[in-house]
């Protein structure tokens, strides 16, 4: 069995910090969020991975280099220009053995992969769609389905109150080496507008497969914090629990933190500095003296000075937050960023370098 993770979207979403961060790599817990999916694949028992990449793909590939510290053989092939998600597929068909997974390079979810397996062995058609359900499917891929989970329409983005069902094509596909036949070579070709309805309108079917697994699309700052809280939650299981987690969790000095946090390694807080809840520091970060950060995810090398205030926000790495500066909820500072002494960030501001 092997495995497609497609990791060459640009991250648009997430800017600034996939300007220099591929959003495979944008960290969950400080752990790129591929390194997170390639180790559920393991897990699952898929040693074969293929990354078709395209944006940013030597941050990729010099992290990951033939997968096999994580018991991993990775190929990467780069698409010269985007190849929409069954035209990365296509791209990569010569390397393709058997039946494969496809997984969306920005879900996170804990869906079980052996499980979905079974039911692709045990219905033998052309491939299997993971499904969740939503409250509103309006900004997703309704899937509609027979009893026995065949597949029979897919409506684009329907109006809310005009959705023929709240299932939506969750990202992750188990598929036939037949269904390469169908996707034209050289073009950009999306799979769920164009190969996924001309396989329901040939003679084998495709079949729906609905968890209530955890699920999230990690395209937009306000979806990556969710994640987060999720994951201290216990709402996706990574391990990772309510208390003061990491490697660095002894830089909680005195009542510095407050629970859940999860602090990454040489990380220095000071004593009276306020760190939580629902906050996640990198490696290397330093929090001075009477600095606050809530609900906030900092990645490596960020120096928050005294009195500082963040919250609700994402500082990428290498970042400095001045002395009594203030960052309001939903902003996002890029890499290499400089928040001047005393200075306010307005909310849902977007702040690139310099």
């Amino acid at each position: 069995m092997q495995a497609v993770v497609l990791v060459g979207g640009e991250g648009t979403r997430l800017r600034p910090l996939t300007l220099e961060t591929p959003k495979p790599m944008v960290p969950i817990m400080n752990v790129p969020f591929l390194e997170r999916t390639l180790v559920r694949l393991k897990e699952a028992g898929i040693d074969d991975v293929i990354l078709p990449a395209g944006y940013l793909p030597a941050a990729i590939s010099s992290y990951f280099g033939d997968g096999a510290r994580l018991g991993l053989s990775i190929k990467y092939v780069i698409e010269e220009t985007p190849l929409g998600t069954a035209g990365a597929i296509k791209n990569v068909a010569q390397y393709i053995t058997g039946p494969f997974f496809v997984l969306n390079g920005d879900v996170l979810t804990s869906l079980d992969l052996k499980k979905m397996r079974a039911v692709h062995e045990e219905k033998r058609g052309l491939g299997v769609l993971h499904l969740i359900r939503v409250a509103d499917p309006s900004a997703f891929g309704c899937v509609v389905h027979e009893n026995n989970g065949k597949v029979t329409a897919f409506v684009e983005k329907p109006k809310r109150e005009e959705a023929p069902t709240n299932e939506i094509n969750a990202g992750t596909y188990l598929l036939d080496p037949a269904v390469l036949d169908l996707i034209p070579a050289g073009r950009m070709v999306s799979i769920e507008r164009e190969t996924f309805p001309l396989i329901v309108a040939g003679p084998r079917p495709l079949y729906a497969y609905t968890t209530d697994d955890y699920w999230i699309d990690l395209g937009s700052p306000a979806a990556y914090l969710s994640a987060h809280h999720n994951v201290f939650d216990g709402a996706m299981p990574l391990g990772i629990g309510q208390g003061t987690n990491g490697p660095g969790a002894n830089a909680c000095e005195a009542n510095s933190c407050v629970p859940p946090v999860f602090i990454g390694n040489r990380v220095r807080i000071a004593p009276d500095a306020r760190v939580g809840p629902y906050v996640v520091l990198g490696d290397g970060c330093t929090i001075g003296a009477g600095a606050s950060i809530r609900n906030s995810v900092l990645w490596d090398d960020v120096a928050v000075e005294d009195g500082a205030r963040i919250d609700g926000s994402i500082i990428a790495s290498r970042t400095t937050v001045g002395a009594h500066a203030v960052v309001r909820t939903g902003s996002v500072i890029g890499h290499g960023g400089d928040v001047a002494s005393g200075s306010e960030v307005e909310e849902n501001a977007r702040v690139t370098a310099g």
